[in-house]
């Protein structure tokens, strides 16, 4: 994976939450010609099934599926999230290096403590990657950063200028809330619920977590049923939902798409 800036970043707290929240939308937006990159805040240390080292094979075959450009983990430690100055440091660090334009971030509402955190750590980030004189060269590397990261002057670790995406945008799929808009992933379904069953180590069937995860025959039907049930929302078959706190900017009132009545 190249060194080259990205159009938009996916931020979750764990590998295996962008697949399941808005892996249809990268995948389409790769497709569009668009570079797309993963940041993984942990590695998935104290997840119930498989190992750290599982979730980042199991991560790289997702994120050749999903075609992103760039994925990378930070050393945040799994369960314990926290929106610390240092955390905030290392995304910002990050931002900083691959200035996106969109930034995806979980929904800020949910039942896990790390993607609710993940939300409001990753827009804070955000924000003190945009002050020209903070200098946070010095954070910490993400996990598997080498030497030749830092071939492009553009991302070299002294130097890197201040960045804030244009747009942040939250995928709300682990929460009951009605979506500012939904995505059409319609022609990206399989390929996203394949990104998903790459993790092996946690939807194959065993028994550790027996109790808590579904059957591995049940998740497509789970999968499909919340993608049809957004896709409903927007007119289409297969959808992904989103919020956004601003205003949205209509130019063509006869252009606006999904039906009323």
């Amino acid at each position: 994976m190249d060194s080259a800036t990205l159009d938009i970043l996916a931020l979750a707290a764990h590998r295996d939450d962008v697949e399941q929240t808005c892996g249809g939308t990268l995948l389409k937006m790769a497709e569009r010609g668009y570079r797309t990159g993963i940041l993984d805040l942990t590695q998935g240390e104290m997840g119930t099934r498989g190992s750290a080292e599982d979730r980042a094979r199991e991560a790289s075959d997702a994120a050749r599926i999903l075609k992103v450009s760039w994925r990378a983990a930070l050393d945040i430690p799994d369960g314990r999230v926290e929106n610390t100055w240092e955390n905030r440091l290392k995304v910002a660090r990050v931002i900083r290096q691959q200035r996106p334009k969109v930034l995806i971030l979980p929904y800020w509402q949910g039942r896990h403590p790390d993607h609710y955190t993940a939300s409001v750590l990753g827009y804070e980030a955000c924000f003190l990657a945009g002050l020209a004189k903070l200098d946070i060269k010095h954070a910490p590397p993400v996990v598997g950063e080498s030497p030749s990261f830092y071939s492009s002057g553009v991302l070299a670790p002294e130097g890197v200028g201040p960045h804030r995406p244009f747009k942040i945008i939250y995928a709300s799929l682990y929460h009951d809330v009605r979506p500012t808009f939904v995505v059409d992933i319609t022609d990206q379904f399989e390929g996203r619920l394949a990104s998903l069953m790459a993790y092996k180590s946690q939807f194959s069937d065993q028994q550790a977590g027996s109790g808590i995860f579904p059957a591995q025959t049940e998740i497509r039907a789970r999968v499909e049923s919340m993608a049809r049930f957004y896709g409903m929302l927007g007119g289409v078959t297969y959808a992904e939902p989103f919020v956004q706190k601003e205003v949205g900017l209509v130019d063509d009132i006869v252009a606006i798409p999904v039906k009323s009545i």
